[in-house]
């Protein structure tokens, strides 16, 4: 019997994105593509998508909370080794991405800093990006997670604030939204060549410029309330906090909604 995406596989027969690895269950699929990467040459876009992740990981180690199936859950390894001192841009470049792709699907949603993606200003999507490097040069995979039909599940009580689902607006498969996707990797894969246009054009796509932030900063206990101004070194969010520029590191902080 054909399995879920056995149609993504078919609309992609013939391109760099075709190689469709479907897993009803496996324990995340970061950590199959982080071993896939041990031989990235051989394993190069490569896309392994699951119903139910048993250890599903978001940023900064937090759980990612799925019941089976009604999620889109997966992870692509891009076919390009890429400079590893532009690394940072790829979860910019993958958001932008989905974005497109589920603007395709009817679904208006709103990119936020670093990697999340929101729907009526809740969280519907969030990416994950890993990568192995040799040398100067680094092979990335784009993990990826999409609420896509809204259950029951009882799982969903313990996530604050809640989640949005793509089901609140428009039905949408689960393997038409990947080849969307994957299409829309393809379509833009080459602007990994350039970091600065990708920060440029993730900057206008979120409308960052004078929206609201609240960050919770490493080692503090208090929140603080920013106005973002633009995207720094590395992906920095560049903030304002009482009439004071002040750049917020990737790894040193988390967005609260």
């Amino acid at each position: 019997m054909p399995h879920p995406f056995a149609g993504t596989a078919a609309a992609l027969a013939g391109t760099i994105f075709a190689d469709i690895r479907y897993k009803p269950e496996t324990e995340s699929t970061n950590a199959d593509a982080l071993t896939l990467l041990e031989q990235p040459e051989r394993n190069s876009g490569v896309t392994i998508v699951t119903d139910f992740q048993t250890h599903g990981r978001g940023r900064r180690g937090r759980e990612w909370i799925a019941a089976p199936s009604s999620g889109l859950l997966f992870t692509t390894i891009l076919p390009i080794s890429l400079d590893a001192s532009t690394l940072w841009s790829v979860p910019f470049w993958c958001g932008l991405a989905v974005k497109e792709a589920l603007s395709l699907h009817r679904v208006d949603t709103a990119l936020q800093w670093p990697n999340d993606l929101l729907l009526d200003k809740k969280k519907v999507a969030g990416i994950l990006c890993v990568s192995r490097g040799v040398g100067t040069r680094a092979w990335a995979a784009c993990g990826v997670g999409i609420n896509v039909t809204r259950t029951g599940d009882a799982a969903y009580a313990e996530i604050e604030p809640s989640p949005a689902f793509l089901s609140d607006v428009v039905a949408v498969n689960r393997a038409e939204l990947l080849t969307t996707i994957l299409q829309q990797f393809a379509k833009s894969l080459r602007d990994l060549d350039n970091a600065t246009q990708i920060a440029r054009r993730w900057q206008s796509a979120a409308n960052l410029r004078g929206t609201p932030y609240r960050i919770l900063i490493d080692g503090k206990t208090q929140p603080i309330d920013a106005v973002a101004q633009r995207l720094g070194e590395q992906g920095a969010l560049v903030v304002r906090i009482n009439g004071e520029e002040r750049e917020i590191a990737f790894a040193d902080a988390r967005v609260l909604r």
